[in-house]
């Protein structure tokens, strides 16, 4: 195993927050990521766009609005600020570092409508290509920075922290298996979401919580996991993740329907742009009663398809579906984990030397159901933040360290079992019952798979969804459907770990003396 000492943030991730960290520092930065940039992170995937106020007749404080109104009371109202007011110098930043937002004719951002969001607001690329466009970019001009040193074949399997509990570093599993300990003076999370633990979803299958679960494991303070948002437009054509039909479409005016035409959400020209917590569960009933859910697009985009929506047609044509003339099967699936690693807007977690951002990171922003594209939005403004704060970090004196015991993976037929509970009991509804099998599948998988970061992060969902016994935002029990009169987060940390083993301590400080 190599023992490395690098001398600026170790960032654990390469989309958009963990890339827009690492060029926040002026000095030197580690990026390590399993796959190669762009590859498996849902920033690329992202279709919608990104939120800001850019409009004349908008503002950062509508938006912080608006943003309340989505989180069903859970939105920290002072990082929702924090968050708005940044909306068009990142808007900007990502420009200039030549993310080709669509322009309108007097050369400025060009938004567009996403539910819930009063005003159009969503800068886009391309129609549906935001995610991938925006992230190039910032891939082009990190891989161009001789300061960020980019690892694209490292995955995250322990913290390392001394005795005090402060984060020190992490273990890194490089390509054939081998081991390296990295020490750092700030760790910075910004390893994605969980919808890899559902069998539904429109995430890279590999996102499965494990910097949640390795967070969590270290001390660290979890918000709100059981708050998952589905995305009621997934493409239903069987393929895992399932591609996604951006919600902008139902923006153009494409709307849900059954099998037999009649509108899910009722006629109104707008009720397809409800929260989408809604709309998921309209379209999860539709599909449960037989009487099937799809995007119906044909006239509201119709022939516009290949240029206006592109990705989207893509995926349809792919499938063997023509979207121009055809309407797209949809099914709600695993999008976005609201809850997260309680982190302030500099990233700094209830851990010293741990940073969380993006969607591994609960910011306070979201609450209990996304607002529609403030994602990409948090991930750029709140990353470079927690690039700069992580920056400033220094190395401690040396104290002895505590072991890093590495994590593992489930073989496919347990992971493949518990993505299906995942999905039947703690998807878009649940229920005691439900909740409690999928408890005991996890706790049977953990005796045989004890070191399965994975089976922490399902747990941490399913014991929040179970002891939530109400409804609100994505969290939704057909038990208990009515949300209690006051809003309230849920709050998890680990038991506190034994005593400390002396002898041991101060072997591990010996053989590492020279790497600290």
């Amino acid at each position: 195993m190599a023992r490395i000492r690098h001398d600026g943030p170790l960032i654990i991730g390469g989309g958009l927050a963990g890339l827009s960290a690492a060029l926040g520092p002026d000095g030197r930065v580690l990026v390590v990521t399993p796959e190669p940039l762009l590859n498996a992170c849902s920033s690329a995937w992202a279709q919608g766009g990104m939120a800001a106020a850019l409009s004349p007749q908008d503002s950062a404080a509508l938006h912080a609005k608006d943003t309340e109104g989505a989180g069903a009371g859970l939105v920290e109202a002072e990082a929702a600020r924090a968050l708005t007011m940044r909306g068009r110098e990142t808007v900007e930043w990502l420009a200039a570092l030549g993310a080709p937002f669509d322009r309108d004719d007097d050369g400025g951002f060009s938004v567009s409508l996403e539910a819930a969001h009063s005003l159009p607001r969503v800068a886009r690329v391309g129609g549906d290509g935001a995610g991938r466009a925006i992230l190039s970019a910032v891939v082009a001009a990190a891989r161009a920075t001789k300061a960020i040193e980019i690892w694209e074949d490292g995955r995250l399997r322990g913290l390392i922290r001394d005795v005090d509990g402060r984060v020190r570093g992490a273990v890194i599993e490089r390509r054939g298996g081998r081991l390296d300990e990295v020490f750092a003076p700030a760790v910075v999370l910004a390893t994605g979401g969980v919808g890899g633990l559902f069998e539904a979803t429109t995430n890279p299958s590999a996102l499965r919580g494990e910097g949640l679960a390795l967070a969590y494991q270290a001390g660290a303070e979890i918000l709100d996991p059981e708050f998952v948002q589905f995305h009621p437009t997934a493409i239903d054509v069987g393929l895992d993740p399932a591609p996604l039909a951006t919600e902008a479409l139902r923006g153009e005016g494409a709307r849900l329907v059954d099998g037999n035409g009649a509108f899910l959400l009722g006629d109104h020209p707008d009720a397809d742009l409800a929260p989408r917590d809604i709309v998921a569960r309209a379209v999860h009933a539709a599909r449960v009663a037989g009487s099937g859910a799809f995007l119906d697009a044909t006239r509201a985009v119709g022939e516009a398809f290949p240029h206006e929506f592109p990705a989207v047609f893509a995926a349809c044509m792919r499938a063997g579906l023509d979207p121009r003339v055809s309407p797209i099967p949809v099914a709600a699936a695993a999008h976005y984990h609201m809850g997260g690693i309680v982190a302030d807007d500099e990233g700094r977690t209830t851990v010293p030397g741990l940073f969380a951002i993006g969607e591994c990171a609960a910011t306070g922003v979201h609450g209990a159901n996304r607002l529609a594209s403030n994602s990409l939005l948090e991930a750029g403004a709140f990353g470079r933040r927690a690039g700069r704060a992580a920056a400033g970090e220094v190395q401690p004196e040396r104290r002895p360290l505590t072991a890093a015991p590495a994590m593992t993976d489930l073989p496919p037929e347990a992971l493949a079992a518990l993505r299906a509970a995942m999905t039947r009991h703690a998807g878009v509804v649940r229920d005691e019952a439900g909740l409690t099998a999928l408890l005991v599948l996890i706790d049977d998988l953990a005796k045989a798979y004890p070191a399965a970061a994975c089976l922490t992060a399902a747990r941490l969902v399913a014991e929040g969804a179970l002891n939530r016994r109400e409804s609100r935002g994505g969290h939704y029990r057909r038990d208990f459907p009515d949300s209690l009169p006051r809003a309230e987060h849920t709050r998890m940390r680990a038991a506190p770990a034994p005593g400390r083993d002396e002898e041991a301590e101060a072997a591990t400080l010996a053989a590492l003396a020279a790497v600290i």
